[in-house]
């Protein structure tokens, strides 16, 4: 218990705050989210039954199964909402949204106990929020360090989204590529829990 509260906490806290880094265009945060959530619903369908979580090696928690219903209303709401925020945006989601979404998402992988796979699922939100920690970094590093006390970046700009867009993508390109490896991701982690 001593280990599971900090684990926890730090897993909710920061896959909130990466989904609310990950808001920086349209259709962004909010179709990976969509795509995240799918995938998380997934493992709760593993983990409901006793059975099946048994057969896939999935500690199996009494009333998780429930939790599908919240992620599939997630995923829903996502889905829906991707139709006014595509670019342009009509609506935009702002932080009550992007943080309520990664919170909910790191929640329900907290509860059914696939914390691991969530790091998976979630790469592009963690993505997201090493670009811009390490940019903010080695800004400070290389200014502090440094003979001449200039600061350098490692990225044209943080979060890495704005990498890219500044590196010649088109912003509709930056997100579909981001929704492909949202994707791959999910794909990746469902792997990986057959291997283990």
């Amino acid at each position: 218990l001593w280990l599971f509260i900090p684990l926890v906490s730090y897993a909710i806290a920061g896959t909130s705050n990466a989904v609310n880094i990950t808001d920086g265009m349209d259709g962004l945060a909010s179709g990976t989210a969509l795509i995240a959530s799918l995938g998380v619903m997934i493992l709760v369908y593993i983990a409901g039954p006793a059975a099946r979580s048994h057969y896939m090696l999935f500690p199996w928690i009494d009333g998780t199964s429930e939790l599908m219903v919240v992620a599939g209303a997630m995923a829903g709401a996502c889905l829906g909402f991707l139709w006014f925020n595509c670019a342009p945006a009509s609506v935009f989601m702002g932080d009550t949204g992007s943080l309520a979404l990664g919170g909910l998402l790191a929640t329900i992988a907290c509860c059914v106990r696939q914390e691991i796979l969530l790091l998976i699922i979630g790469g592009v939100f963690y993505m997201e929020c090493a670009s811009s920690l390490l940019q903010t970094s080695w800004f400070k590093c290389t200014r502090r360090f440094s003979r001449d006390h200039e600061a350098r970046r490692l990225f044209r700009c943080a979060p890495i989204h704005h990498h890219f867009h500044l590196a010649g993508w088109r912003e509709s390109q930056v997100v579909v590529r981001f929704w492909i490896v949202g994707v791959l991701l999910v794909v990746v982690a469902l792997v990986v829990m057959k291997l283990r």
